[in-house]
């Protein structure tokens, strides 16, 4: 068991949406599961870690006790836990201290940093109809997706604004989130989206968005893009996953969930656990620089699966998501991965 201490004045409902996700785990749902492996504490001495209890950016507002909880965790020489949220998040140079994320450029990550999985509800229990089952494989691959992706200079101008925005507001007003270059992120996914659909090597099924789940426009709007999305991943083999305004893919983890193989287009990406899983193993992993066609890597990566390893790699991609991406069971492995290797 690892003992955790914090400062409980945060893990109030003020601040339930920003809460350190293990700690609302185990302050607010108190999930059994989680209750095996973590215990919160009263004492810094009796801790084995010290942990933030809020999102980065928004403790940090509050000097005195940031500052109390630091010189807490530096006179009993305990490691720090830190979250940041958000698309960006935000790369701290604290002693000691350890950051979960859902994003950021490997290259520029330390070994102190761990890639959270976007957290997702089990789709087979909400959008899906159907009890997993994989795919049989045929001779042409099928890749699905849906979502944001508009091409057009008018794109263009507003998606650059949006960045203007975001580098303002990191500039001038202290935003504490790591610089990033502009990517316009809907045009890129529409140009890769367009090339392939012209492939004839292969059946694409692409529905397109102008807008974010459709403009969300209310709860039936949601829940039927939501199915629609699903279902989607859920009839083709492959999905098509690249990031979004954050340099991580969403989709790369509802695909998975869904028991299906994920095309990541690697932008510099660092995903979790990857000192546990080796992703290579799950999914086709396309480097953005590549000068070799997607088209033509899909198709060696199919021809080179049996139908038994395509089978195979369905089925494990599910039992990864069960295992080892969902929420509990992913701070399962955090808790051995640490009491391990760390502590």
């Amino acid at each position: 068991m690892i003992k955790l201490y914090t400062n409980t004045n945060f893990l109030s409902e003020t601040y339930r949406r920003q809460v350190f996700p293990l700690l609302f785990d185990l302050a607010f749902k108190k999930d059994e599961q989680l209750l095996e492996y973590y215990q919160l504490v009263n004492q810094v001495k009796d801790a084995d870690v010290v942990v933030f209890p809020i999102d980065y950016a928004l403790f940090i507002k509050d000097k005195d006790a940031t500052d109390a909880l630091l010189s807490e965790a530096k006179l009993c020489a305990k490691p720090i836990w830190i979250y940041t949220a958000g698309d960006y998040g935000f790369t701290n140079y604290i002693d000691n201290a350890y950051t979960f994320r859902l994003g950021g450029f490997k290259s520029k990550l330390n070994n102190k940093t761990f890639i959270l999985p976007s957290f997702i509800n089990d789709p087979y229990t909400t959008f899906l109809d159907s009890r997993f089952k994989p795919i049989t494989k045929s001779k042409q691959p099928t890749i699905g997706f849906v979502g944001h992706a508009q091409l057009g200079f008018k794109k263009w101008i507003k998606e650059f604004f949006n960045h203007l925005k975001y580098t303002v507001k990191r500039k001038f007003k202290g935003w504490k989130v790591d610089k990033q270059a502009f990517y316009p992120s809907s045009i890129k996914r529409a140009r890769y989206l367009q090339t392939l659909s012209k492939n004839e090597s292969f059946h694409s099924n692409f529905i397109l968005r102008n807008k974010y789940r459709a403009g969300l426009q209310n709860e039936q709007t949601k829940i039927d893009s939501s199915k629609a999305f699903y279902n989607n991943i859920n009839n083709t083999a492959y999905t098509f996953c690249i990031r979004g305004v954050g340099n991580f893919s969403v989709r790369f983890y509802e695909t998975l969930a869904v028991g299906r193989i994920p095309i990541l287009i690697d932008t510099d990406c660092k995903l979790p656990l990857d000192q546990s899983i080796d992703w290579s193993k799950h999914c086709l992993i396309i480097d953005s620089n590549s000068k070799i066609p997607i088209a033509t890597q899909l198709l060696e990566f199919h021809n080179s699966l049996s139908e038994e390893a395509f089978k195979n790699i369905q089925q494990s991609n599910r039992e990864l998501w069960l295992t080892m991406l969902k929420r509990e069971a992913y701070f399962k492995h955090i808790h051995n991965h640490f009491k391990t290797e760390l502590l």
